[in-house]
């Protein structure tokens, strides 16, 4: 990493040595992760993004440290993924309602 600043983009060479394993086994993720989706140039070298590389570190923790099978992972992975929906709807309704609450406050007024 030059100047301290990291890259927008790793091969996957770069990320497959990053996490101590052979580059065919992230190949085999993307089939079964469908949110691993690295973009390809022309060549059909594979690009990750760092919120790929981030979102590879996690699954090999799932799957490596935790031991969690595959079918464990992508259920974990989609169970999060529902909360965090969730947790970003009531986030929004919340935010409607003190809006919709100053509007009625505001039409109270007159």
């Amino acid at each position: 990493m030059e100047n301290g600043s990291e890259k927008l983009y790793y091969t996957i060479g770069e990320v497959a040595e990053m996490i101590g394993e052979a580059p065919s086994l992230l190949r085999y993720w993307e089939k079964e992760f469908p949110q691993l989706k690295p973009t390809k140039n022309s060549k059909g070298i594979r690009k990750y993004s760092r919120k790929e590389v981030s979102e590879i570190k996690f699954i090999h923790h799932l799957l490596k440290d935790k031991r969690m099978t595959i079918d464990g992972a992508q259920k974990y992975l989609q169970d999060q993924k529902r909360i965090h929906n969730k947790s970003e709807m009531i986030e929004k309704l919340t935010t409607i309602k003190l809006f919709l609450q100053k509007l009625r406050n505001a039409l109270n007024v007159y």
